[in-house]
């Protein structure tokens, strides 16, 4: 799709951020951007700790845009105490609460792309009430529950540019491999008839926008 190369530095703080990313699928996402980030911004739903967060700030340097990275840091269902992706070492103990928001930080600053990473702390659902730019890509990687996953694609891919890319994460066709919410919001984007299928690397889905109609 793109012969841009992630600079060595940016790969190496990429692989060692925090994070549930796929180095194949994080490279995938990295050229995937570099296609297409020269057409306007890039969107990122769900930022945890930053490490999609890098491959896509290293497109978005490569082609002179920027990333939006929207989450509230408190966590998705996945990652509380009692689940099997939790971390206690984000969890603040003043609140009681999980915020990656400050490692989220120092991964961004540690890979010197603070210039082309902006963070949006909110929920997805009330920033993209808000949102009125057109997006060159955008990113789905937030909750992986059925409501989360829903209001994510609702709320945001209508603003995906035509000739534009809506890439999901963790999109698994056998409920035995992982939570089926990715994968229905795939397969809601390419039944709507707006989007059709581009790439596909992992569990991760790339699609590009064809048709004013998203259903």
């Amino acid at each position: 799709m793109t012969d841009a190369t992630m600079p060595p530095d940016l790969l190496y703080a990429a692989e060692r951020a925090k994070g549930f990313m796929p180095p194949a699928e994080g490279l995938a996402l990295f050229e995937v951007a570099c296609a297409y980030g020269s057409r306007g911004p890039i969107c990122e739903i769900g930022t945890y700790c930053g490490k999609s967060a890098i491959y896509l700030g290293a497109a978005a340097r490569h082609t002179g845009s920027v990333v939006v990275t929207v989450d509230h840091h408190r966590g998705s269902e996945e990652i509380q105490p009692g689940w099997a992706h939790h971390d206690p070492t984000l969890v603040d103990p003043r609140f009681g609460k999980m915020d990656s928001l400050p490692v989220f930080r120092c991964t961004i600053a540690a890979a010197g792309l603070e210039d082309e990473v902006i963070a949006v702390v909110g929920r997805s659902e009330q920033v993209a009430a808000l949102w009125n730019t057109p997006l060159a890509m955008l990113f789905i990687d937030g909750g992986h529950a059925e409501e989360p996953a829903r209001a994510d694609y609702e709320g945001w891919a209508p603003h995906v540019m035509p000739g534009g890319v809506l890439a999901v994460h963790d999109v698994f066709e056998r409920p035995q491999d992982g939570g089926q919410a990715p994968y229905r919001v795939y397969r809601r984007a390419l039944d709507s008839g707006a989007f059709r299928e581009i790439r596909h690397e992992g569990s991760l889905r790339v699609l590009e926008r064809v048709g004013p109609g998203i259903g």
